[in-house]
C-alpha cells in the first residue's frame, strides 16, 4: 500500500496547484492591505505540497485504508462539508458553521446536546474572530435578518 500514499501525494500536488492557480485569478484593488486577499490561498496551498512531497518521499508503511461503517462515517462528513459550502452563501455564517460544526463534533465522538454547544460556541467564536477581530465583510446570518 505504498503506492496508495504516493499516488494520493502526486494528486494533491496537482489540486494545490490548481488552487494556486485558480487564487491567482483574484482581484485586487489599489487599495487592499499590503498582504492582499491571494495570500491565505498561496500559503495552504504551500502546505498541502510541502506535507504532499513528504508523503511521496516517506510513505507510511502500516497504513490501515478505512472499511464499513468507518467509511459511512467519512460519506457523512463530506456531506455535511459539501452541504456547508452551499448554505453559507444563501444561509449567511452562523447557521450553517454552527450545524457543520455540531455534526462533526458528535462524529468524533461527543454527545448530542455537548456537539450542539460545541457547534454553537464554535460559530459565534469564529464569527467573532473574523468579523470583529480581523475586521471581514462577513455576513452572520441571512439577508434581512440583522448582523
Amino acid at each position: 500500500m505504498i503506492r496508495g500514499d504516493r499516488i494520493f501525494g502526486v494528486c494533491m500536488i496537482v489540486l494545490a496547484l490548481g488552487y494556486i492557480l485558480s487564487a491567482s485569478g483574484i482581484q485586487t484593488s489599489f487599495m487592499s492591505d499590503p498582504v492582499g486577499p491571494r495570500a491565505f490561498p498561496y500559503m495552504v496551498a504551500g502546505v498541502v505540497i510541502l506535507t504532499s512531497v513528504v508523503m511521496i518521499l516517506r510513505p507510511d508503511p502500516d497504513q490501515e485504508w478505512p472499511t464499513g461503517p468507518m467509511l459511512g462515517q467519512l460519506a457523512i462528513a463530506l456531506a455535511v462539508l459539501a452541504g456547508y459550502a452551499k448554505a453559507i452563501s444563501p444561509l449567511g455564517f452562523l447557521i450553517p458553521t454552527a450545524i457543520a460544526a455540531g455534526v462533526l463534533s458528535w462524529q468524533i465522538g461527543g454527545r448530542p446536546v455537548r456537539a450542539a454547544i460545541a457547534g454553537i460556541g464554535l460559530s459565534v467564536g469564529l464569527f467573532v474572530l473574523f468579523r470583529v477581530i480581523l475586521g471581514l465583510g462577513l455576513r452572520g446570518l441571512p439577508s434581512g435578518m440583522g448582523f
